[in-house]
Formats: structure tokens, sequence, C-alpha cells
């Protein structure tokens, strides 16, 4: 007979206060997961989805192509993406088991659930992911953390009272390539580290192909049509940008907890992120990568800078793509460090440079050099040079990045790319755009997590919630 409601929340409760209690959380004989659910014969970690957007889709595809999970659900705001997400489900598998969830806490009170998957905008990381970590749900999540400092805060203590085990989609640390420039680092090879130099994008890109739709109707007014930015409230340009969300999206929760503005094709599926209303611009959209990198090669998974001065070139506020285009954030870090971050700018080459007293390191997706050409060699740094192993992996071999996530839900091991981590690689890219909406340096307290006399720019740390939603 099935459980009524106030026995299954009970029991959630129960297994959430339990887990967090324990350092390794004691896993139930014949179950997957340390939640407690009813054990399966097949053994598999069940998961859920949450957005099917951008990267929605290629985290679900990396889950169905392992045998260690199960993709059991799947829940979006929108019809048409939703029925895509549950179609690529039901066709990898042969069958049509995958369930469709308009609310993502109807699916998280699934009691055969062990994990979720969760790419959504930024200005829904907070509520959602501290909602599934106190439903014993294990999270791989979206960078960067949170839409602010404050919200990653909150995440953080969810992830940690609950004992939940969290991946954030910084790859790279899964890739070969970047690990063993890390290694480099970290043993020393290239003396010591004076500077590193972090090259991310710049600009917008029109993700979702929307672009030419809008262009097409903009063409009496040229000056609108080749630059977004350029479209604001009170032009001809806006008011035919502005339409009504179409049937298949609950525009009004998507916007969520953020300022409810009009409905712009432009602004929503994928290229949200050029709307500071609820992303943060190529800066938050990849902080999470290239400078996760310099972290993970300096050894500052758990620290930050402690001064940060950034200068920008940002659009009109009320434009319709109005997150920087450009920009500059001079950083100094422990042991006299200083981090140049960059966007559009042709002297910080994309990736990560670490420099130090004897040589240096380069790392990007495209390749890698280095000042000794030998290191580009190796697949992996040789034991006999490595005295510091950054990450445990099996043979000394990085891993599928998806597959670690379902490794650790298992053996309740730190991932290659905790919460904590998640956090503190986010934290310079939010200081960053503070100082440059500032205008002045902002002096940060990495062991408190405060700005240090600044009130004004203290209260960029958070922000509103649109009613009812609030922060957990």
């Amino acid at each position: 007979m099935k459980k009524n409601a106030d026995t299954q929340m009970n029991r959630r409760k129960f297994i959430a206060r339990t887990s967090a209690a324990l350092v390794l959380p004691m896993l139930v004989p014949g179950c997957a997961v340390g939640r407690g659910r009813a054990s399966r014969p097949s053994n598999r970690i069940n998961i859920g989805v949450v957005g099917w957007g951008m990267q929605g889709p290629s985290n679900t595809k990396n889950f169905l192509s392992l045998d260690a999970c199960r993709v059991v659900a799947a829940c979006d705001l929108d019809k048409n993406a939703l029925q895509d997400a549950v179609d690529t489900v039901n066709q990898q598998y042969g069958n049509k088991d995958c369930a469709a969830y308009h609310d993502y806490k109807e699916m998280m009170a699934r009691e055969d659930l062990d994990a979720v998957m969760l790419a959504v905008p930024d200005n829904w990381h907070e509520i959602i992911s501290t909602h599934a970590a106190s439903q014993g749900l294990d999270i791989y999540g979206e960078k960067p953390l949170a839409k602010t400092i404050h919200e990653q805060q909150r995440i953080v203590r969810a992830v940690e009272k609950h004992g939940r085990i969290w991946q954030t989609g910084s790859w790279q640390r899964s890739g070969s390539t970047f690990r063993k420039a890390a290694e480099i680092v970290r043993n020393g090879l290239i003396g010591k580290v004076t500077r590193v130099e972090v090259g991310l994008p710049s600009g917008h890109y029109d993700f979702k192909g929307t672009g030419p739709e809008l262009k097409a109707k903009l063409a009496a007014y040229p000056e609108f049509a080749n630059d977004f930015t350029k479209i604001l409230p009170g032009t001809p340009a806006w008011d035919i940008a502005v339409t009504a969300p179409p049937p298949e999206l609950d525009y009004e929760t998507w916007i969520g907890p953020a300022r409810m503005e009009p409905y712009i094709k432009q602004r929503v599926h994928m290229d949200w992120r050029w709307n500071y209303n609820t992303g943060g611009g190529q800066l938050l959209d990849w902080v999470g990568h290239h400078l996760d990198i310099a972290h993970w090669g300096l050894g500052f998974d758990r620290n930050g800078p402690s001064e940060i001065e950034g200068q920008g070139e940002f659009p009109a506020r009320e434009a319709l793509w109005n997150t920087c285009t450009k920009y500059r954030i001079e950083m100094k870090y422990p042991d006299d460090i200083l981090i140049t971050m960059a966007g559009g700018h042709n002297d910080i080459k994309s990736g990560t440079k670490w420099i130090g007293t004897d040589g240096w390191v380069w790392v990007d997706r495209s390749g890698f050099a280095a000042s000794n050409p030998e290191w580009k060699k190796y697949k992996n740094l040789p034991d006999d040079q490595a005295k510091i192993r950054i990450y445990e992996y099996p043979n000394n071999e990085s891993v599928n990045h998806w597959q670690n996530f379902l490794d650790c839900i298992k053996s309740r091991k730190e991932t290659v790319a905790p919460v904590q981590t998640a956090h503190h690689s986010a934290t310079p890219g939010h200081l960053g755009l503070i100082s440059m909406l500032t205008g002045r340096k902002i002096r940060w307290s990495v062991q408190h997590e405060k700005i240090i006399d600044d009130a004004e720019a203290s209260k960029l740390l958070t922000r509103e919630y649109r009613a009812p939603y609030r922060m957990t």
C-alpha cells in the first residue's frame, strides 16, 4: 500500500538528517545510493533532469550513455522542450517510461529518484539546488554556481547540511590536458608562480539562433537590427521585439524570482545569459571554466583574491542585451600572485596561462603549450615528477565527468568539481562584476566571505527576489 504524504516526508527528513551526520554516509544494501529509497535489482542510479536548453541535452545524453544510471524523468517549463527531452530519453531506452514534469518539486518527490541534473537559467539556481539537497538528492549542477555570491553561500550550506554529492559542470577538470597542465604547476615545475592570465570570451552570441527572425522584423530600422544592445524601451525596435509569450512556455514561472520583464524571444532560451536579470554574461558563463582551472593549478580551490579591480564596457542597463561586452579584471591572490582575467583584450589569450620564475604553461580547449617542449609530449605527468596528484583518478587517468559523478554517488567521495570549489571558482567573477559596476577596487575577506568597508558594493552580494519566491 502506498505510504501517505506525511509518512513519506518524515522518512525523507530522517534520511537527510542521518546522511548529514555521517562523514561517509552508509549505503543501504542493494540500493544504488545512500538516500534510503527502495532497492533496485539493477543497482542503477535513477536520475531526473531539470532544464532542456543548451547544457541540459548534452548533459543528459552523456548520462544516457552510461550503464551505471537510468534517466527516469524530465522537467521543463516549455512543453516543446519537455517533449523533446522525453522523446530523447525514450528513444535511447526503446520504451516510453520517461515521466514528464512541469513542476520540479513534483519530480523531486519521487521515491525512486537518487539524483538530479540541473541546467536552468542562473536566476533559478539557488532555489532549485537547495530544494534538491533538502530532498536528499545528489546534484549535478551547472556553472556559475548561482546568480549572486549570497545565493552560492546558501547552496554550499544546503549541500553540506544534507550530506549531498555535488558535481559542477566544470568538465574541463575531467580533461587530461587540463589536469596535466595543473599538475605541472602544482608540482613546481615552473617555479614560483608570479602571474596568471585567464582569457575568456567577450561580446554576445546568438546561441538559440533567433537573431535573424528579429533582424528581419527590424529591416526598416537597420541601426537596431545589427546591434541588439541598442534596442531600448521607448524605441520602435523595442516595441517590435516585445511579444506575448508563446502558449507552450510558462513565462511567469520561467522568470521566477527575477524581476518581471516583458517577454522577448531573444532573452529567453539559451540567450537569457545576455540579460543581467537572469544571467551573468560571458564573464560569469566562463569563469567556472578557465579561472576554475587557474585555481586548480594553484591549489586555490578553497581560496580567492583579496583585491579585485575591474574595468568593462557595458550597454545601457535597459538594453535588450545588456551584459558586459569587454572586460579586464586584475586580482591579487595569496603569495603575491597576480591574476588577470579578461575578455576582448588581445594581449590575454583564451584559456589559462601560469607564469613562474622557471617557466610557463598554457592550456585551452584548443591546445597546450609550455616553456619546456617535453611537457607537450606527456599524456600524463610522469610519476617521478608528480609528487602531487590533484585528484585521485584510477591509474592517474582522467575519467568521464558524468561517470565521476556517478562513481562518487556510490562511494560518497568528493567529486572532481564539488560545490565548495564551484563557489570559490565563480566568486572572483561576481566580485569583478561588482568592481566594474561600482567603478572601484573591491577588498575581499576570503575567510569571512565579505566585502571590506564598502556598504554600497556589499549590497550587490545579493539581490531582491520577486514575490512569492524567496531564498530558502
